[in-house]
């Protein structure tokens, strides 16, 4: 069971990646954030090309880099944006929403198709994000789902989520062109080429204060870049399906820290709500088995 340990790994760091980001945007905007992110971790596993050999690319590999890299970069500073703006205990697990958009994007993109488990998680996503916002009721039944499209923070994390649906699928066809940690190398470093150009011309008056904070945006990277190799190794021993499953229980990781660390409300309803959204995605993993 190594795999389940490195893939609750994963999750767990990626709720603290989250929290780090939450302290770090009094500091820097999402720009810089996003850019030394993507660029640290793909320096950081740089060294494993040393111990790996190096694919022959398949004929996808370049439009699926490209495709991926673009909408990564949109999707990693949208999300920069919505923790600076909401409470990441409401925020976290709205990303749970991305098995749903799949189920709506694969079979388009890579011609798989969702079956009953599959749409049984759908309906528990569903109930969870009722009952992240539960507490808005009272101004109607269908207050808390409305809640989510007028909070600002929500609707650009539902947007983040559609867009992974769209990144996740040529992600799978950029691997299979090429190998794990090739793919997440060459896709982190060219998210950070792509974001460069905004942080100098966005962010160009923020970039003093990498001389006295930058060490703190490497001790991020090296969290995410630790974050991936667990997720690597995790793959290599079970299925995809399970490990991304099991990665996305980090929204409950990431609605305890949002109460320990940051002092955010409502953490009763937020925590049930975050763990039916969970459970469904872990169905919509299994149905991907079968």
């Amino acid at each position: 069971m190594l795999w389940l340990f490195l893939a609750t790994s994963v999750a767990f760091l990626q709720s603290v990646k989250d929290v780090y980001n939450k302290t770090q945007l009094k500091n820097f905007d999402e720009y810089i954030i996003g850019c030394s992110l993507t660029f640290f971790t793909a320096l950081f596993l740089s060294p494993l090309l040393f111990f790996i050999e190096i694919p022959q690319l398949g004929n996808n590999f370049w439009l699926a880099l490209s495709v991926s890299s673009s909408l990564n970069a949109i999707a990693y500073t949208t999300y920069l944006k919505a923790i600076k703006i909401s409470d990441l205990s409401i925020i976290a697990p709205i990303t749970t929403f991305t098995p749903l958009f799949l189920l709506i994007t694969s079979p388009l993109i890579v011609g798989e198709f969702p079956n009953r488990l599959g749409i049984i998680g759908v309906l528990l996503i569903v109930v969870g994000s009722y009952l992240l916002n539960i507490k808005e009721k009272q101004r109607g039944y269908f207050a808390p789902f409305l809640a989510i499209i007028t909070d600002k923070g929500s609707r650009l994390v539902l947007l983040v989520a559609f867009i992974w649906s769209l990144s996740s699928n040529f992600d799978k066809v950029g691997v299979q062109n090429s190998s794990p940690i090739f793919w997440g190398i060459s896709v982190f470093f060219t998210i950070s080429i792509l974001l460069l150009p905004i942080v100098l011309y966005k962010s160009h008056h923020n970039l003093y204060k990498l001389k006295t904070g930058g060490w703190k945006l490497v001790i991020y990277g090296m969290i995410n870049s630790v974050a991936m190799g667990c997720q690597m190794m995790a793959i290599n021993l079970t299925f995809v399906a399970y490990v991304i499953s099991v990665k996305r229980t980090s929204a409950l990781f990431s609605v305890i820290l949002g109460k320990i660390i940051l002092k955010e409300k409502g953490i009763t309803e937020r925590f049930l709500g975050a763990a039916i959204m969970v459970f469904g995605v872990f169905l919509i993993g299994i149905s991907q088995l079968n």
